[in-house]
């Protein structure tokens, strides 16, 4: 199978990120004014995230530091090296030259920094004590036959004072019905069988589910 040839003019770094022929001329002109020139490459890091998108660093640094898992590229006279932590990030990325504003380059890059997990205040897990074996019971008597018909099911997490913790997952987990389920469902089928439950509470991270009848919160 050949291998990706980038279109006349640009530069790509072993399949991983493609320079525009606009954004070399300029790094080209901006390269002549460092000394020493003909020893330094373009480097183009991934050094974090902001606002849901990766944010770069973009400087000139001696091809000969470049690592060997490092990704290193030239042709007629351009270096340029993403270094290996940055390689996964920035996979089928480009960089060109914007002339909105002042103009400057850009990065152009179809990879997102993943979602960070919600976090949720909810107590060490403890299923041994006799309450917890009661809910078990019931979530897998009652609840998760019931819900397993859409796909769903219901795992308890933790109980704390009577304050019950399950997590939805299969057709339950990004549902826009999931606190119906949650209140008229489980809720209701715990509190008949265990009085000593007072509330149920749903840790599930709905935001990352699959389910096509998601919808985030209304503002």
């Amino acid at each position: 199978m050949g291998e990706d040839v980038a279109p006349a003019g640009e530069v790509e770094v072993s399949a991983v990120l493609t320079v525009t022929a606009a954004a070399r001329g300029v790094v080209l002109d901006a390269r002549s004014q460092e000394s020493e020139a003909d020893r330094l490459a373009l480097w183009v890091e991934v050094t974090g995230a902001r606002d849901g998108a990766y944010t770069y660093d973009i400087y000139f640094q001696a091809v000969a530091d470049a690592g060997a898992g490092d990704r290193v590229a030239e042709d007629d006279g351009l270096a340029v090296v993403v270094p290996e932590s940055s390689v996964a990030r920035l996979v089928g990325a480009r960089l060109d030259w914007s002339d909105d504003g002042d103009g400057g380059l850009v990065i152009v890059n179809p990879n997102t920094p993943p979602r960070p997990q919600a976090v949720v205040d909810r107590p060490e897990v403890d299923l041994s004590s006799e309450l917890a074996q009661r809910i078990l019971k019931v979530l897998e008597a009652q609840v998760n036959p019931s819900i397993a018909m859409h796909g769903g099911h219901a795992d308890l997490v933790a109980v704390e004072e009577g304050i019950v913790y399950v997590r939805l997952s299969g057709g339950c987990q990004g549902c826009g019905l999931a606190s119906v389920t949650l209140s008229q469902g489980i809720e209701v089928a715990l509190r008949d069988s265990v009085p000593e439950v007072v509330s149920v509470v749903d840790v599930t991270d709905h935001a990352s589910g699959a389910n096509p009848f998601y919808e985030p919160a209304k503002k």
